[in-house]
């Protein structure tokens, strides 16, 4: 038997953990948007991407399709109204956001946004170990499990049947994960329900432009970094300059900056480079471990534990930030998680605590500070906890979004509020201290050159105008 069509289509708009703390927020409440019927497509029907767009998201969904007529049920009536589940892509283009004004209608309403796959019978299927996964060009970009999500699906019917009558076939999509990207015309984006169900669709260029009536798309910098799953929607973003500068300067300079500011406390403490002739700029995206305690380890059964969420959920152009409590007699880390945040788009990796494979990791094209080496995992003192909360990493507290920088002699917290001032400052800084060190070889005395007087400014000034 199959579901009726749908009368309506709601959708969750976060509930899996890994979304969550990817985004920063833990909502105490579901919350819901409305996509209209003639967004459902099926199993090989296109996705379009209207010309002049560019961040066309897929988000890999379980939906769930009522099969009973629901209204002001019980979280236990409610799992019972379910009559069939299956896999969905809830796609949204986010450069239409703004115009939405939140109602996600133009972003996620347009036809063919809703891939559907074949449902298969609620009956028998256990609602909290499903396997959620999205492919893109067969490689896996999202993976999680019922188990993670923050509102089970018997509470999503029953809050909803609170004010909403809920009719057979209706359905309701129940969250994303973690991982979701922007696709690209040519790209084959599959969702599966593991063992039950998947639907794969293409994805393509509108054959006509967009009308130029009505609002238009829009891409702000919050706005892609969203897209991109870059984590928590960051104060601040990096200026192509200052980008160039924090890539230049050196930890060194950058505390004397930060000293000027009011800040002393901000050198990552005790820590060696895997690769010291490899530099390190991004923003903080963190991991917390504390004391193992074996029961707690024990009942954990999510499919990933939150060392896993953080790799998988860290973004391009961010850092993993790992507080190890300072303790080195386990790794944190290893190769094949360490491949993973390269492969993610990770910039750098930072651990006060040991490092497992250290030689392998060394030869990843990514830059990793570690306390010392230890082949020992983290299992034997460590528990992973939480992610992208505020730590302490080598006696520096390090917020999520912070502005990371390594260099040969180590790694630099700068706080994202004064990340931008520093770097052009330090710039300077750098020069006037290239000019006094080509004095002194000189065979010059430092005095009035290091620091710079006012009566050696202008020698200073002709010098930097050679330059």
């Amino acid at each position: 038997m199959s579901p009726p069509p749908p009368s309506k289509v709601i959708a969750v708009h976060l509930n899996y953990r890994s979304r969550a703390e990817q985004r920063g927020r833990v909502p105490e409440e579901p919350s819901y948007f409305l996509k209209p019927p003639s967004s459902i497509s099926g199993d090989g029907d296109p996705i379009v991407r209207p010309r002049g767009t560019e961040l066309l998201v897929f988000e890999a969904e379980i939906a769930v399709v009522i099969g009973r007529r629901a209204r002001n049920v019980t979280p236990a009536e409610g799992l019972g109204c379910i009559g069939w589940y299956a896999p969905a892509n809830d796609v949204g283009l986010y450069d239409m956001r703004a115009a939405d004004r939140g109602s996600n209608l133009m972003a996620k309403g347009q036809d063919g946004y809703t891939p559907i796959g074949p449902v298969v019978a609620a009956e028998g299927i256990d609602p909290a170990s499903l396997t959620l996964r999205a492919r893109v060009n067969g490689e896996v970009v999202q993976e999680d499990s019922s188990a993670n999500l923050l509102f089970d699906f018997g509470l999503l019917v029953a809050d909803l049947s609170r004010f909403v009558t809920l009719e057979p076939g209706d359905v309701i999509l129940t969250g994303t994960p973690a991982g979701s990207r922007p696709m690209q015309p040519g790209d084959v984006v599959e969702v599966e329900l593991e063992g039950h169900s998947k639907v794969s669709n293409p994805v393509v260029e509108s054959d006509s432009p967009l009308a130029s009536f009505g609002a238009q798309p829009r891409v702000s910098a919050k706005t892609r970094a969203e897209a991109i799953g870059a984590g928590a929607p960051r104060a601040v973003t990096l200026s192509a300059d200052a980008i160039e500068a924090l890539n230049t300067v050196s930890t060194a300079t950058l505390t004397v900056q930060l000293r000027r500011h009011g800040i002393a406390n901000t050198f990552v403490r005790g820590l060696r480079p895997t690769r010291p002739g490899m530099r390190m700029l991004g923003y903080a995206h963190t991991l917390r471990y504390v004391p193992l305690r074996e029961d707690v380890l024990k009942a954990d059964r999510a499919e990933l534990n939150a060392q896993k969420r953080a790799v998988e959920t860290i973004g391009p152009g961010e850092v993993l930030v790992m507080d190890a409590r300072e303790q080195p007699f386990a790794g944190t880390i290893g190769d094949i998680l360490a491949a993973r945040v390269l492969a993610r788009g990770g910039t750098g990796i930072v651990t006060d605590g040991g490092m497992r494979d250290s030689p392998a990791v060394a030869q990843l094209e990514i830059p990793a500070w570690y306390q010392q080496p230890h082949a020992a995992t983290l299992g034997l003192i460590h528990y992973p906890l939480e992610v992208n909360v505020p730590i302490a990493c080598g006696g520096t507290f390090v917020v999520p979004g912070d502005v990371m920088v390594g260099d040969a002699e180590g790694v630099i917290v700068l706080p994202a509020a004064l990340a931008e001032r520093v770097a052009h400052d330090a710039v300077e800084q750098e020069s006037r201290e290239s000019f006094a060190l080509e004095r002194v070889q000189a065979g010059e005395s430092i005095r009035g050159i290091y620091p710079l007087s006012d009566a050696r400014r202008a020698d200073y000034e002709a010098w930097k105008a050679g330059q």
